[in-house]
């Protein structure tokens, strides 16, 4: 069986912990090879300072190179030049691809115009809005927890537990660890 290749697109700043348990679920668990593309190919600095040497530039990234993407936060998605992946995300969504995007990377899904068609979660409608000014909101759900429609998987940045267990559940359905992670990635959130 092949392995899944995984794009991840990081920009400066981006958010360690929404990047974490998705990309070594990924590796280590399910056995992906998982590649990090950023503007330029550049060296990348996470919001905790984590530098990431990325496998190749972002300029590069097509549909066809992966078969799942996912669009990590960081505030560079929220600035005037922002990188414009719309055509990637659109490609893989209309070729059937898992993509997911969270916190600040769904303004990049908003940007493509993928959000106007498919019910999908962010920060807040209003970030979406303020940042994107055709973005309608008309599909937004209010969810502290990711939102599935299709093969789109988004969530808010305080979600990165059920944005990593829902985008794996894409990419491997039915794969039997996914609960299993499920369930591991979110028992301190159960009662006591």
């Amino acid at each position: 069986m092949t392995a899944k290749r995984i794009a991840i697109v990081l920009l400066d700043e981006f958010a360690d912990w929404e990047l974490g348990p998705f990309a070594a679920a990924a590796r280590a668990w399910l056995g992906a090879r998982v590649d990090h593309y950023t503007p330029g190919g550049r060296v990348v600095r996470s919001m905790g300072g984590l530098s990431v040497t990325p496998g190749a530039a972002l300029e590069a990234l097509a549909a066809q190179d992966f078969d799942a993407l996912a669009v990590i936060g960081s505030s560079g998605w929220e600035a005037a030049d922002a990188p414009d992946i719309g055509a990637v995300i659109r490609s893989a969504l209309s070729s059937g691809r898992p993509v997911g995007a969270i916190c600040g990377g769904t303004l990049a899904a908003a940007r493509a115009g993928v959000l106007q068609q498919r019910r999908h979660t962010s920060n807040a409608a209003v970030y979406l809005r303020d940042h994107v000014p055709d973005y309608d909101g008309s599909l937004y759900v209010d969810s502290p927890r990711a939102v599935i429609d299709g093969m789109l998987v988004t969530a808010p940045g305080s979600a990165p537990a059920s944005f990593a267990t829902s985008l794996l559940g894409l990419i491997w359905p039915d794969h039997p660890l996914i609960d299993q992670l499920a369930v591991m990635i979110s028992a301190e959130h159960q009662n006591a």
